[in-house]
C-alpha cells in the first residue's frame, strides 16, 4: 500500500455492475469505486447506504478503491 494515498469516508449511494459502486463522500463529491482486492477476497456484501472508508489517488479524484466497510 502507497502511504501517498487518500482516505476519506463516504455513504454507497448506488451499486453498479462488477463490483462498482458511486459513492458520496463527505465532502459532497460523488465518485466511481471499486472493491479492494480483500473485500472480494473474503466476499464482504456492501449495499446501497452502507458507510465506507474509500483510498483515492492522487492524480484522480474522481475514482477510488473502497478498503473499509463500517458499521
Amino acid at each position: 500500500m502507497d502511504k501517498k494515498n487518500l482516505r476519506k469516508n463516504g455513504i454507497i449511494i448506488e451499486s453498479l455492475p462488477s463490483t462498482h459502486f458511486r459513492v458520496k463522500l463527505d465532502t459532497g463529491e460523488e465518485i466511481l469505486c471499486y472493491l479492494a482486492g480483500r473485500l472480494r477476497k473474503f466476499r464482504i456484501k456492501i449495499l446501497p447506504g452502507d458507510k465506507v472508508v474509500v483510498e483515492l489517488s492522487p492524480y484522480d479524484t474522481t475514482k477510488g478503491r473502497i478498503v473499509y466497510r463500517g458499521k
